[in-house]
This record gives structure tokens, sequence and C-alpha cells, in this order.
């Protein structure tokens, strides 16, 4: 499986500097990397950048929009194109745009296209430390923003210490390390950190026996895949779905149904339920995302 690292943090806050390290680490060591970027607007500036001092490594763009639940359909096209187009990619690193929050983007990784080849190991988060002591001045939705993306690290960059005073770095680094204390903090300039810590630090999410995504609110969020020998009555299986826990958070995947040729797209969130005709015969395989869902298994 391929191991999947997400890029997260406010826009400014260095994350492409920390793609450019991490590429250049990598290389290094002589592993592939590949390359998914996100920007916010039309024109793609921090993927330019990295395609120019990179044109050996494979990168796709997503252009308008976030790596998120709305938009996952393109980036699950965007990460099969990768995967089709390179077979010897050893590592993946996904930049999301300052505007996604890490969990939705997660959200769209998690596929059951990819359930088998995708290893995803965790969110580091680009903090930068000035913008957290001026954040009373955000307007309150950016602010939340800004804060989600800390409180969902899985490693911190406090980021461009080199700006402060030695009083003003003890100051951030507590206060962010009090805001989300299951994530080591990392004092940054420039983004500069060692990709061998990170792997060491995320290696245990590498265990299929816990495949837990641990926010900052050491909730785990874990994803279950489900496969299908059969179809399955329409009917049935949605009162399956009315029976889970609330702790099913999302659920997305290709289900066959009794009568029909090709399994149907189907998508759950926030209890709706959405079926999509698939023209295409895609692998039965359901993603079950959330907390405490171990023991869910389908039964007709």
């Amino acid at each position: 499986m391929i191991d999947v690292y997400l890029l997260s943090g406010f826009l400014g806050s260095g994350k492409t500097s920390l793609l450019l390290n991490l590429i250049a680490q990598l290389k290094e060591a002589g592993k592939k990397p590949a390359i998914l970027m996100n920007e916010f607007g039309s024109i793609s500036i921090d993927s330019d950048s990295v395609a120019s001092k990179e044109d050996d490594i494979p990168l796709k763009e997503l252009l308008n929009g976030c790596i998120c639940c709305t938009g996952s359909e393109k980036t699950e096209a965007q990460l099969q194109g990768l995967l089709e187009e390179n077979d010897d990619i050893d590592v993946i690193l996904i930049e999301t745009t300052g505007a996604a929050h890490p969990v939705e983007a997660l959200d769209a990784v998690y596929s059951p296209l990819f359930a088998e080849r995708l290893q995803i190991k965790g969110i580091v988060t680009v903090a930068d430390a000035k913008r957290w002591l001026e954040r009373e001045k955000m307007s309150p939705q950016v602010r939340s923003l800004f804060m989600e993306q800390i409180r969902h690290a899985h490693i911190l960059l406090a980021n461009k210490t080199d700006l402060l005073s030695d009083s003003e770095v003890a100051t951030v680094s507590m206060e962010i390390s009090n805001f989300n204390s299951m994530a080591p903090l990392i004092q940054t300039k420039n983004s500069n950190i060692s990709f061998s810590f990170i792997e060491e630090i995320l290696k245990d999410t590498a265990n299929p026996k816990q495949e837990s995504i641990v926010s900052g609110r050491n909730l785990p969020l874990a994803s279950k895949l489900i496969t299908f020998d059969q179809p399955v009555d329409k009917e049935e299986f949605e009162e399956w779905v009315k029976s889970l826990p609330d702790t099913v958070y999302r659920m997305k995947g290709y289900v066959p149904v009794k009568g029909i040729v090709t399994p149907y797209l189907f998508q759950y969130a926030y209890g709706m339920v959405n079926w999509l005709p698939e023209y295409v015969k895609m692998e039965p395989k359901l993603v079950i995302i959330g907390e405490g869902i171990s023991q869910i298994e389908y039964v007709e």
C-alpha cells in the first residue's frame, strides 16, 4: 500500500514550503513521491511553482474548490490518474487549500476505489505562529476554520517562529500545545522538518487492526471496508442503514442491487442516503467512517 500524508494549514501558512522540503528529502532517500495539490482559485500558482522545480515528480491539481466531500469525485479522479499513470509511487503528498477543513479532506481520500491501495498516515498542519497571536483579528468564521485545522492535526508545525521574539515563541508554543495536546508541536522556519520524524510519529497508523485517525479532541475516527458477495435488496439495505448508530458519520461506495446490472454509487451523511446509477461495473465495496464502528457488518 502507498502511504498518504495530508498537509493542512491556513492560507499562507507555509504548506507549499513544507511540500517542497518533503519532496527533496524523499528524493534524496531514493523514494518517488507523487503530489496532489488544491488551489483555492482558478489559477494554479502553487502547483505551477512546484511543477517548475520538480518536473520529474507526478503532480495532479484541483482548481476552484476544496478537497472535501463536495469535491470528492474530482479528487478520486485525480488520485486514480496518479496511480494509473505511475506504477512506482512510494508516497503521496496531498496539499489542501488553506480554506479546507482537514477532516473533510480526509473524507474525500477515503474512497472505496483506493481502500486496498492507499494507507492514510495522518494530517501534518502548518500553523502560522504570528497569525496565531493575532487570531482575534480574524472574522469568527475564518478563525473557526483556522482553529479546526490545528485541532485535528496529528503533527503541528509552529511556523515562521523567526518572525517572533523568544517570549512570543514561548507563548505560541504553550497555547497551541494546550489547544491540541495530542499532536507533537515543532517550531519551524520555512516549514523545515525531517520527513523521517513525521514517518516515525505516524507509523502506528499503518497497523490494520487500528485504522484510527485521532483528532485533537481524542475522538477516534476509523474507516471500515465492507465488500458484497451478492446483490442486496434495496429496501432491506436502507433499513440496515437506519439501524446503524449515530456515530457513523459517512458511508460511500458501490452497492450491488438485485435486478440491476451494475452497482449503484451509494452515499450516506447526516442520516441522508443517496443512490446514483453507475454505468460502469465497479467493485462492490463500501467504506464506513465513524467512531466505534469495528463491529459493524452487513448481514442479509
